[in-house]
C-alpha cells in the first residue's frame, strides 16, 4: 500500500516550537498523514469529518481541539501532501485560503 508523502514536517515544527500546546495534536495529524493514501476526497473525509475542501485541491484540517488550522494542496494521484499553513484558529481567519 502507498502512503502520502507530507511535505514538508519543518513547517509543522516551527510552528510548534513557538506554539508548544500544539506539538501533540499537530504530530498526531502528521503521522496519520504520512501513513495513509488519499487517493481522493473521500478518503480524507472518512478520518476527518470536520475538513473542508476548497477549490485548488485544498483543505482544512482542524487540529487540536478547533485550535489550530492545517492548509494542505493535495495531489491526490500520488498521495502528495503540501502544506501550506499552519496557523492558529485567529491567523487562520485572516488569510485566503483560495490563494495560499
Amino acid at each position: 500500500m502507498r502512503n502520502n508523502r507530507v511535505i514538508s514536517r519543518a513547517t509543522l515544527v516551527e510552528f510548534w516550537k513557538k506554539h508548544p500546546k500544539a506539538k501533540i495534536p499537530l504530530s498526531a495529524w502528521y503521522d496519520e498523514a504520512r501513513k495513509s493514501f488519499w487517493g481522493k476526497p473521500s478518503d480524507i473525509k472518512e478520518k476527518y469529518r470536520s475538513a473542508d475542501f476548497i477549490p485548488g485541491d485544498r483543505v482544512v484540517f482542524n487540529i487540536g481541539g478547533n485550535n489550530y488550522r492545517v492548509v494542505i494542496k493535495m495531489e491526490y494521484r500520488f498521495g502528495g501532501v503540501y502544506i501550506r499553513f499552519v496557523g492558529t484558529h485567529d491567523e487562520y481567519d485572516r488569510i485566503d485560503v483560495k490563494t495560499i
